[in-house]
């Protein structure tokens, strides 16, 4: 795969370490929490990067603030669009606002309302689309087309992808002796960048993916080497209802040990421990790591184990603990 990984662009530890420069003042340096509680649940030390208390509530705003900062002048002017199930959109929003250019985020009309109104706060064009990935691109190049606005791939990015990096970063400068580090993937950018940023600091740390079991084409192209297409989903964790790039594959296949998938009961379980035990709010996507962990489909006891908290946008009217 290191011949894939070369054809196609990714950044490498520096580019991750500029990006993290370049976007110092326009994201959070979130906090690294612990629970002994839960690393009891789990036979493990666990370290929570807490990127649900990120700017937008997600990590997207680090890769999101990366690319359209690296925008030259004129680029920048015509704006910026995406596609986005929530939280890259809102990410992407909130970046054009900090730099004073205009943003379009088309949105699959089945999208959370709490993810929508997060893109419009920001100031940012929402378009609608049908709940496909055919009819999103297909909406998002008629408005680059129309707008001359620079496409800002939620994921198929290097520099969404060095951003996204950054927290990984952040968590090792704070956290330096660990021996695993645990991220979810949808797309596969947050993944990608985590496991380059943390195998280039710390030689032999095991980078691992998580995954629902309903949406697991991720682990499926990572054991077969090749693109699986993702089946008709129906998991909680929305923002992992993605597949990867070519790009994202490469990544991953070059840096990541391996992938643990979890049950939608197992994602419940996790979300209400972590807003009981930890009294953080995260969404379904964000503790997915974690649903793997309890359901001990990663291996990681006795160990040091960082998990990137993907996400806090969660429509608190649908709890799903609350559901009828």
């Amino acid at each position: 795969m290191a011949h894939a990984a070369a054809a196609l662009e990714l950044p490498d530890l520096a580019g991750i370490r500029a990006a993290h420069a370049r976007i110092a003042q326009h994201v959070h340096r979130t906090p690294v929490m612990t629970c002994a509680a839960i690393d009891a649940e789990v036979g493990a030390s666990l370290y929570f990067k807490c990127e649900h208390l990120q700017r937008i509530g997600a990590f997207k705003a680090r890769g999101a603030c990366n690319a359209v900062l690296s925008l030259d002048a004129a680029a920048a002017r015509r704006g910026v669009v995406t596609h986005s199930s929530g939280n890259h959109g809102a990410a992407l929003a909130y970046a054009a606002k900090r730099r004073g250019i205009p943003a379009w985020v088309v949105m699959p009309d089945n999208a959370p309302a709490v993810k929508q109104a997060n893109v419009r706060r920001f100031g940012a064009t929402v378009r609608l689309c049908a709940p496909t990935v055919a009819a999103r691109e297909s909406a998002c190049a008629e408005v680059a087309r129309d707008t001359g606005a620079t496409l800002i791939h939620p994921f198929d990015d290097p520099r969404v992808i060095a951003g996204q990096g950054t927290a990984a970063v952040e968590l090792l400068e704070a956290i330096d002796d660990l021996d695993a580090v645990i991220a979810p993937c949808g797309g596969g950018g947050l993944l990608s960048g985590t496991s380059i940023a943390a195998t280039g600091i710390r030689r032999g740390i095991a980078i691992f993916g998580a995954e629902p079991a309903n949406a697991d084409d991720a682990a499926r192209s990572f054991a077969a080497g090749a693109l699986q297409p993702l089946a008709p989903t129906t998991t909680i964790a929305d923002g992992l209802r993605t597949t990867l790039s070519a790009r994202t594959l490469a990544a991953l296949r070059a840096h990541v040990r391996a992938f643990g998938t979890c049950s939608e009961e197992a994602i419940v379980r996790a979300m209400r421990m972590m807003f009981e035990r930890m009294k953080q709010v995260v969404e379904p996507s964000a503790a997915v790591p974690l649903a793997c962990l309890l359901e001990r489909t990663l291996d990681v006891e006795g160990k040091r184990v960082g998990v990137i908290v993907s996400g806090g946008n969660v429509d608190l009217d649908r709890l799903p603990w609350n559901a009828a």
